[in-house]
């Protein structure tokens, strides 16, 4: 079975473990399709290139590049005719051009269409993307993120198959908890993701400004927050911006910390839709905090501790506890562990979307 993904979020090295995942089926013919370069805001990220085992690569442009919704990778058709998928999966929203123009390409060779929708809020999308969505809807079959994201295509129209899996798990291996010296006199407090009003860090760091002076706040991530955060935390010495770090890196920034935490607090039409960082921590056995804001609470269940959002003092109230419980600490972090274990390994992901492509193709229509 051949097939081919186009996916956006391939610039990150770390998210090709699901590549390796099904290139290690042995009945997939696996080429994957990423951009070779994003830009936003002036800012130029380059993909970062991990060597392909068990699957191939191709690199492209993307035209519009920059424009979330808009852009499109210019050379998929030229790689669909010459690698004649029978899946072509492409990784985006069914409103987003590039799944159109993607769907319109599988249709046109004779290729089975799948796309992904994390969209979990019911939303009525002003043309062109009202259109674009409607024509993806009524042609491939979907992979949701979760439950609520598979009801709002559903009552959008969509009658073909859908499954849900998580669109990324973790290497198990790789983001595993890691022995280092701890400091007693220092509660280390982490946060990994784009720093932008809706991820909630402002709160995060009133939180840790109202612990005390022996609490250390790393923040690994750039956006257009930033500037605003700084100054906000000018007066806390010990409030760290690790800037952009490495995919590679991800699992020693987690295995560094005391507790973790991901304060999200949303905004009009977008809520959090997975949670990526909450899974890497737990994956590396360190206590995570969520705010009880869209697939948080879903995603770590009851091996995390869920507070409301925007809500500094029981932001505040529940890293107390974590810092002055190291007993609570660890069966939290055992917890966490297991729990990824069980869901959310990217063997797990690979796995059951392997099963799905498998059961597109031997449908036939």
């Amino acid at each position: 079975m051949r097939v081919l993904l186009a996916s956006k979020a391939l610039i990150v090295g770390a998210h090709h473990d699901k590549l390796r995942a099904l290139g290690a089926n042995p009945d997939l013919d696996l080429l994957a399709v990423a951009p070779d370069r994003w830009v936003e805001q002036g800012q130029v990220q380059v993909a970062e290139r991990p060597p392909p085992r068990g699957y191939e690569m191709v690199y492209t442009p993307l035209a519009l590049n920059g424009r979330y919704h808009l852009f499109w990778f210019r050379r998929l058709r030229q790689v669909l005719r010459h690698f004649r998928p029978e899946v072509l999966h492409i990784d985006e929203e069914p409103y987003n051009l590039a799944t159109a123009i993607a769907c319109r390409d599988a249709v046109r060779y004779g290729v089975r269409p799948v796309f992904f929708a994390w969209q979990n809020l019911y939303r009525r999308y002003p043309p062109p993307f009202r259109w674009i969505e409607r024509y993806v809807l009524a042609r491939a079959d979907a992979i949701v993120g979760s439950e609520d994201a598979g009801e709002v295509i559903r009552r959008k129209g969509h009658t073909r198959r859908i499954e849900v899996i998580p669109q990324f798990g973790v290497d198990p291996e790789l983001f595993a908890p890691r022995p280092r010296p701890r400091d007693p006199d220092r509660f280390v407090v982490g946060y990994a993701g784009r720093l932008v009003a809706a991820k909630g860090v402002d709160v995060l760091i009133r939180a840790v400004g109202a612990i005390g002076r022996d609490v250390v706040l790393r923040l690994a991530g750039t956006g257009p927050a930033e500037p605003d955060l700084r100054r906000m935390a000018a007066a806390m010495p010990d409030v760290v911006f690790e800037g952009a770090l490495p995919s590679a890196d991800m699992p020693a920034f987690y295995n560094g910390l005391d507790a973790f935490a991901l304060p999200t607090v949303g905004r009009r039409g977008w809520t959090e839709q997975f949670g990526r960082a909450a899974v890497e921590a737990m994956a590396c056995g360190v206590p995570t905090i969520v705010s009880s804001t869209g697939e948080l609470p879903h995603v770590v269940g009851q091996a995390g501790v869920v507070v409301p959002p925007a809500d500094a003092h029981a932001l505040a109230h529940a890293l107390d506890r974590l810092r002055d419980d190291p007993d609570g600490r660890e069966q939290l972090a055992q917890a966490g562990r297991a729990h990824v274990l069980q869901r959310y390994t990217t063997q797990a992901v690979a796995d059951a979307t392997a099963a799905f492509y498998r059961s597109v193709v031997s449908d036939g229509g």
